[in-house]
């Protein structure tokens, strides 16, 4: 990729831009990692957001940065990238994340901000700037990861239902709101390594168009540590619109649920991740909730919520990819 001229005011304000989005990511998503274990009664709010804050910025320590390069080098062709895409990605991003945390509704930061990149890039240089492989394997994990999400839950449910079939119901509560530490723990480490390396993959892409960085060359520590701090952030401050409408709307939750929700939710994650896909942790853990719902009884989903839900899903790329590349255009005519 040929180095852009970009000033430093832009590149330090793209950064901060990105960085933005991240926080937005977390505290749009908090509701993912800590609506079960709020629901359940498990643990109060406040202290929710910090055990799964907590674990966000752990995941630094676990997961490789496969995602990150998925998105850096794997959506759009690096050549078509400037700080006018990345702005228009950005800008696209967050707009759709503030419009769907002001209503409720639990949708992906991760496909909002591949449907910013797709949008920029396409403005600027037509479809031949998206990497084909890169974008179909974003999008098929649409589909995949709640129902993946929905088979764990499930199968775990049914699983738990039967060895503990006969165990008094009493007994099966008090075990399960311990293990409900131990599956939230598990579900914010997916979290944040799979959602901290997207923002990583944006400012990494800005440093190589910048010059600043080569495409072998590994992503700087700074850009690591600062992505994994602001995601943990964000989940700490917690985005409470969303909670009620994961924890509760769409089923009612029991620890046990919670636990085998939150499990499943966890197992997804942690496969895409090593994969290097970057998935909607908000798809994943629906479907999973919505599956734990089902394997007790099928009327125990409130399937409007659900479907309300999915709606949000199949509108975000094109939302996202509408705003960014409207932003592209503006940016090029007055910046």
């Amino acid at each position: 990729m040929a180095s852009l001229s970009i000033s430093i005011e832009m590149i330090i304000f793209l950064i901060a831009l990105a960085l933005i989005f991240d926080f937005m990511n977390g505290f749009h998503d908090a509701a993912n990692s800590i609506a079960t274990i709020v629901s359940t009664g498990v643990l109060k709010p406040q202290y929710a957001v910090a055990w799964a804050a907590f674990f966000n910025f752990i995941a630094i320590l676990v997961f490789q940065l496969k995602v990150a390069a998925t998105v850096g080098k794997g959506t759009i062709d690096p050549l078509v990238v400037d700080h006018f895409v990345i702005m228009g990605a950005l800008i696209g991003a967050i707009t759709w994340n503030v419009i769907t945390w002001y209503y409720g509704i639990p949708s992906s930061s991760s496909h909002a901000l591949i449907g910013g990149l797709i949008g920029a890039a396409v403005a600027k240089s037509g479809t031949g700037a998206l990497i084909s492989s890169g974008v179909m394997k974003t999008v098929m994990f649409i589909f995949f990861s709640p129902l993946l999400g929905f088979l764990f839950g499930s199968l775990l449910m049914i699983l738990v239902a039967w060895i503990l079939r006969r165990t008094a119901p009493r007994r099966v509560d008090r075990w399960f709101r311990r293990l409900q530490l131990v599956s939230a723990s598990l579900y914010s480490l997916g979290h944040g390594g799979n959602d901290a390396q997207k923002t990583i993959g944006i400012i990494w892409m800005l440093l190589i168009a910048a010059g600043m960085s080569g495409p072998n060359e590994s992503v700087p520590m700074w850009v690591i540590v600062s992505c994994y701090v602001a995601i943990a952030l964000g989940t700490l401050f917690g985005g409470w619109r969303i909670v009620k409408t994961m924890g509760q709307k769409i089923t009612k939750l029991k620890p046990v649920g919670g636990f085998c929700a939150e499990t499943g939710g966890a197992m997804t994650l942690f496969i895409a991740t090593g994969l290097g896909v970057p998935v909607s942790t908000t798809h994943t853990i629906t479907g999973a909730i919505v599956g734990v719902g089902a394997a007790k009884k099928f009327n125990a989903v409130r399937w409007g919520v659900a479907g309300g839900i999915v709606w949000a899903w199949i509108l975000t790329i094109p939302c996202s990819a509408f705003v960014a590349a409207v932003t592209w255009w503006v940016s090029q005519q007055f910046l």
